[in-house]
């Protein structure tokens, strides 16, 4: 019985400080669906950090935002979920300190891109409600220093909540083996309220604007036609117009709320009401937004297909790639 039980530790060497090994909430089936789900986070995110870096066309704001979203979602696929998923299915044989850089990272991440929707949502918000001084007002320079502040901004964030565990590696740890963070109530509520009902709050009111905006111009455009045939011709492109945008901008909104609504419900309900099983496939559920990003912010590009068939047959690696034309 004693051997038997040994085996069950995570180190039988130490018997007395040994953790057990851990059961995985998953089923097998799951597991590699995840890591599957990280495989593909990681190569939609590269195609996009490979199109906007080689193709000198493509350094516009817009895509600079892009660029920032898509390294943040690249690593959510590469450190991120990998490890949530060794840390949930088996013992952790890294060690404190690398458990300790974990966490930190796994906090600094998914903040950085949701800082990242947030400027892409005013970036939108002014390209389309004040189109005149959209030049002016969004160049270059201050995005990159918008992006370089969302990533500062992130790391300090993050460095409140892991702060002792970046000072102690292993302070929160009962048992070797074990990767855990804890975090107290008043930090759990900060958290909510910066990391989820700010953001959803600016970019809901933005897009909403952004809708509105749109609508109105449409009708302006039918308003201002006196021919019957004009207006019987043009009539179904304006309406055309406006459906796409309320059905871009609904998917926008909708999947980003389907992602993070159930992870911060669970975090406000309490490890008491949820079990552990739910709140793992809840905590993929918000990564998986990563993988959602790519497709629901560079996908609708046309410059995205041509760029990925460019990038796939390898034609990138030819002298003077980079000045394609993509547009």
């Amino acid at each position: 019985m004693e051997v038997e039980d040994r085996a069950q530790l995570c180190f039988p060497q130490f018997p007395n400080t040994s953790c057990r090994k851990p059961l995985s909430p998953w089923p097998q089936t799951v597991t590699i669906m995840l890591y599957s789900i990280s495989l593909i986070t990681v190569a939609l995110d590269l195609l996009i950090i490979i199109s906007i870096s080689h193709f000198r066309q493509l350094h516009t704001p817009t895509n600079i935002l892009l660029l920032s979203l898509a390294v943040s979602d690249f690593l959510v696929g590469l450190v991120v979920m990998p490890g949530e998923i060794l840390r949930k299915s088996s013992c952790w044989f890294l060690g404190d300190f690398v458990c300790a850089m974990y966490i930190f990272f796994s906090v600094i991440i998914p903040t950085s891109s949701i800082g990242d929707m947030v400027l892409i949502s005013v970036d939108r918000y002014v390209a389309i409600c004040d189109p005149l001084h959209y030049s002016t007002r969004i160049t270059d320079n201050r995005v990159k220093l918008c992006v370089c502040l969302c990533w500062f901004c992130s790391v300090s964030y993050s460095f409140l909540f892991v702060k002792d565990e970046l000072t102690q590696p292993g302070w929160f740890n009962s048992c070797y083996g074990e990767c855990v963070l804890v975090i107290d109530f008043v930090l759990g509520g900060v958290d909510v309220v910066l990391s989820f009902l700010v953001p959803v709050t600016v970019i809901i009111a933005l897009y909403l604007r952004i809708f509105a905006v749109a609508v109105s111009q449409a009708r302006a455009m039918r308003s201002h036609i006196t021919a019957v045939t004009l207006q019987l011709s043009v009539t179904p492109k304006a309406k055309k117009s406006e459906l796409k945008a309320a059905r871009n901008l609904g998917v926008l909104v909708a999947v980003f709320l389907i992602c993070f609504c159930p992870y911060y419900s669970v975090s406000l309900a309490g490890d008491s009401l949820v079990s552990a099983s739910s709140a793992s496939y809840v905590l993929f559920v918000y990564y998986s937004n990563s993988c959602l990003n790519p497709v629901i912010y560079a996908l609708f590009y046309p410059w995205f297909r041509k760029a990925v068939k460019l990038i796939i047959t390898l034609q990138i690696l030819q002298p003077g790639s980079c000045e394609t034309n993509m547009l």
